[in-house]
């Protein structure tokens, strides 16, 4: 989140404001995912208990064509 004068926050209105810091980091997510798809490098997810590699070309990005 860029912030100009008339947006700079207190870190306690910040973490108030959920729906924003929720956008931000999902939009983080999406451009580290799209970053790695991109350069060919696969990600590590968390499933059924234990590490698996996802390959690049699985990787699943949201909105994505």
């Amino acid at each position: 989140m860029r912030q100009t004068p008339k947006t700079i926050m207190s870190p306690v209105e910040r973490v108030k404001d959920s729906g924003a810091m929720l956008r931000e980091m999902q939009a983080a997510v999406r451009e580290a995912l799209v970053r790695h798809k991109r350069l060919g490098n696969p990600i590590a997810v968390w499933r059924d208990g234990r590490v698996v590699w996802i390959p690049p070309a699985e990787i699943p990005v949201e909105g994505e064509r």
